[in-house]
């Protein structure tokens, strides 16, 4: 919360090179402790867990200010098609990065692959030094540094169509994780590391696919019905998934649900970007980002607990009739997101 603040009071590409910069930093911290004798060892891993939750708070600090970053470069009617870009090339690099990771270290061990890393911050911090845009969010509410970050929830809480948005994508993730539970059903379907690697890639692939697509269409004209059919979709993939018993129709069930994942992510993204005013945009962002995160881990939690107690196949097949519950709740009690249609109609008053 305290990094949305600070990106609706600083030059929102400073934190954003610094914060990069940090994870650079942390690359680098990596390598060297790989290299060093000694540096690490069975009974002596706390430098690792130091580094990694440092590049942590970077992470925090830097996500919330490329994202309202993001919205000041780009005019407001290609919002969707930006939001649509970020998310193909985001999930690309989930599925290229590991891969290449892992061919690297197996191949030539852990100090090419961390090289591999500091050249890869480099080139992103680069990238953002280049980028022109330099205004500073001018500062309309000079409140005290607590009620500025409760000024974020605030916002959403009263905006109707971001709370049902986001509520509706934290639900589906988290009683849809089926993601979790992967190697287990690699187990069910006599498939080995390989076959998971390819399930653990096929939601990516469908969501790479749909960005890509969406990018280059017009824009939504029925936004609220499409999001509510994308998330009761994607539940109904997450059941199917769980009672195949055929490889390749598991992967392409994978692949139907990261394309419906991600259609739900354009349009809740992009309606975040288009109802915030640009002075809240920082805040905002944090309030969303505790979404995300709280709906992956504890979602995963949430999978890993109900396999246990109810077994794998019937806790997936109940997590995906939650979510299609969920779509169902939340559609009866948000007419507004039902009935949306464009995404770039902002609110009165939002700029």
């Amino acid at each position: 919360m305290y990094a949305g603040h600070v990106a609706d009071r600083a030059t929102r590409r400073t934190i954003a090179i610094g914060g990069t910069f940090a994870l650079l930093l942390s690359a680098v911290a990596l390598l060297l402790l790989t290299i060093t004798p000694g540096a690490i060892g069975a009974s002596r891993v706390w430098p690792v867990y130091v580094v990694v939750a440092l590049s942590a708070t970077a992470r925090s600090f830097m996500r919330p200010a490329v994202f309202a970053l993001s919205a000041e470069v780009l005019p407001r009617e290609l919002y969707p098609n930006g939001v649509a870009w970020r998310s193909s090339t985001w999930h690309l690099a989930a599925v290229a990065g590991p891969a290449a990771g892992g061919l690297l270290y197996g191949f030539s061990g852990p100090a090419l692959a961390y090289g591999a890393v500091i050249a890869a911050m480099t080139i992103g911090l680069a990238v953002l030094a280049s980028l022109a845009h330099r205004t500073r969010p001018a500062v309309v509410d000079e409140i005290p540094i607590s009620e500025s970050l409760k000024s974020g929830i605030r916002f959403v809480t009263g905006e109707q169509v971001l709370l049902a948005a986001m509520t509706l994508d934290l639900f589906a993730v988290l009683f849809g994780g089926a993601v979790a539970l992967l190697p287990a059903f690699a187990k069910l379907l006599n498939t080995g590391p390989e076959g998971l690697g390819i399930l653990r890639a096929a939601p990516a692939i469908g969501s790479i696919v749909t960005g890509i697509v969406i990018a280059h269409r017009a824009p939504m004209r029925r936004a609220g019905f499409a999001l509510f059919t994308s998330v009761a979709g994607f539940g109904v993939c997450i059941i199917a998934f769980a009672l195949s018993r055929e490889f390749w129709l598991s992967f392409a069930l994978l692949v139907c649900s990261g394309v419906l994942d991600n259609v739900s992510v354009v349009i809740r993204s992009t309606l975040l970007q288009t109802r915030t005013p640009t002075h809240l945009l920082g805040r905002v962002a944090a309030v969303n980002q505790i979404f995300i995160g709280s709906s992956n881990e504890i979602g995963a939690f949430e999978s890993g607990l109900a396999a246990r107690l109810l077994g794998v196949v019937p806790s997936v097949v109940f997590g995906g009739c939650m979510t299609l519950i969920v779509v169902a709740i939340t559609a009866w009690r948000a007419p507004r997101l039902r009935r949306l249609r464009d995404l770039n109609d902002a609110p009165s008053g939002v700029a």
